[in-house]
């Protein structure tokens, strides 16, 4: 059997320090590796002990990264382990196929994106048109494919997310809220499109997924197995699944029994780490 793990980066694998939700006293915390870097500062994190099993879990399996981060923003993330041959940027946007993107799966993305959506330019003017200068921070475009809002979210008032999402629905879009960020994405942009070619190409007969929000609902549906923390997007909404475990640890932790369950639902035991003294 061939194995693809597609797996949800930011608040999934990798987590911020604002992220980590420690719940242990200081000493007792978990050793951290930083995987990421932005403007020469220390970024995101994952312990030491998800570290270790994930480039066991890359050496053993297809792993494919997972993330709405463009390519710019996921380049600035190393993670342990080979590179992977694989890897899905911009929501499914962007293949990138050992580390170069595949233009031929952009070219089928934009066919499907403009066959039943409005209009990138139409979103975007309604999102900066709508927006309050009191909580918006930023508005940015991501690989000419969707539009994102950073927003102070304690002022974020609770009605305009609903709005928008109701708006952005008769048009063929889809809105997700993800800590201080709010996206509005093309329908037929999702990760599980991308995971699928991948799965084409290599002959997976199996793929084990993770995710946080509600953009990762689809690649943890078209999953024969799936994970998701205990906290995010879809852990306030009580989503669920028949095959998609719903882990009540939340932050890093999260994260690194993620990386467990991937290895064990790939008939790899993790064990071997803990005797190596990594556990």
């Amino acid at each position: 059997m061939s194995t693809l793990v597609a797996s949800d980066l930011d608040r999934t694998l990798i987590y911020s320090a604002a992220a980590l939700d420690l719940a242990v006293p200081d000493a007792e915390a978990p050793r951290l590796l930083c995987v990421e870097t932005y403007e020469r500062k220390p970024l995101s994190y994952l312990t030491e002990t998800a570290a270790a099993l994930l480039a066991e879990l890359a050496a053993r399996t297809t792993f494919v990264p997972t993330t709405t981060r463009t390519r710019a923003q996921y380049g600035r993330i190393h993670l342990p382990g080979p590179a992977p041959e694989f890897a899905i940027c911009a929501n499914g946007g962007q293949l990138l196929v050992r580390g170069e993107p595949d233009p031929d799966w952009r070219r089928t993305v934009d066919e499907r994106i403009a066959a039943h959506c409005a209009p990138l330019a139409e979103i975007r003017a309604h999102l900066v048109r709508t927006a309050d200068p009191a909580w918006l921070r930023k508005e940015r475009v991501a690989e000419d494919l969707f539009a994102y809002l950073v927003v102070e979210r304690p002022l974020l008032p609770d009605t305009w997310v609903k709005d928008l999402t109701g708006w952005a629905a008769e048009r063929g879009w889809t809105v997700s809220l993800q800590g201080r960020k709010i996206y509005a994405v093309p329908q037929p942009l999702t990760k599980s499109a991308a995971v699928a070619e991948v799965a084409r190409r290599t002959g997976a007969t199996e793929i084990l997924a993770a995710g946080d929000s509600l953009l990762d609902a689809d690649l943890l549906l078209a999953a024969d197995r799936g994970w998701r923390p205990g906290h995010g997007e879809l852990a306030v909404a009580g989503w669920s699944a028949p095959h998609v475990t719903a882990l009540a640890a939340r932050g890093v932790a999260a994260g690194e029994e993620i990386v467990r369950a991937f290895l064990r639902g790939a008939a790899f035991p993790d064990r071997a780490v803990g005797e190596r003294g990594l556990g």
